[in-house]
């Protein structure tokens, strides 16, 4: 419940005071190259509900049809000039907050993946629809210590020691860490962004105890 009670505070003021940057990125986006300014994708939530995750678009239009299911990698020519800034400072997540702000995610958990990917994840990864148990996050353990080209089985672990660790007071932590993160523009890092907060990348080996099976069923559940 505090935990719900800090997400809609937090969202809402958020969605306030952010939105003369909304203004701002969307003629940026669209000077570039005239495309759309949202980017929308269907994304895994918790118990495995189907939610519409909305994004500013960073990669050129209509990316995902021409490239598929590929994660962003270092120097990725599908990303545009405007969406390297947005990416680095993690400005293309703003319109996030309205999913959190609806319930559809938090502002800490395990990210939210791509449905295609997920069907994908579940036949390679036994026990990957454990980090489901929870409600996806804006950001977490995996995000700040890790890197989007980090292998999937090593992002589940993050996932899992986040879900066996987690209190308000962890979250509160880690807000802070992504804000600082945000500030200092390293969301793109291929490495830890703040190593030293946290115990560094030692939370990347510790021994995961078990997380409790989820209720989810394939194929991905909808709302």
């Amino acid at each position: 419940m505090l935990k719900r009670l800090f997400d809609i505070s937090l969202s809402g003021l958020g969605l306030v005071i952010s939105s003369p940057l909304w203004a701002t990125i969307a003629v940026a986006i669209k000077i570039e190259d005239g495309g759309p300014i949202f980017y929308g994708q269907p994304r895994v939530g918790k118990d495995c509900k189907e939610f519409q995750s909305v994004k500013f678009r960073s990669m050129v239009p209509d990316s995902d049809s021409r490239w598929g299911a590929v994660p962003a990698k270092e120097r990725d020519p599908r990303i545009t000039r405007v969406g390297r800034i947005l990416r680095a400072t993690a400005m293309d997540e703003l319109p996030q907050l309205w999913n959190i702000f609806r319930g559809d995610m938090s502002f800490v958990g395990p990210r939210p993946e791509w449905s295609e990917l997920v069907k994908k994840f579940r036949e390679d990864i036994p026990g990957f629809d454990r980090r489901h148990v929870v409600t996806p996050g804006l950001t977490g353990l995996a995000q700040i210590y890790g890197h989007s080209e980090l292998p999937r089985r090593q992002k589940l672990r993050y996932d899992l020691l986040y879900i066996k660790k987690r209190s308000f007071w962890l979250d509160l932590r880690l807000v802070f860490i992504s804000f600082l993160v945000t500030f200092t523009g390293k969301w793109e890092e291929r490495s830890a962004k703040l190593p030293r907060l946290l115990g560094g990348r030692r939370t990347s080996t510790r021994r995961v105890a078990p997380v409790a099976k989820s209720e989810c069923e394939a194929p991905v559940a909808r709302n």
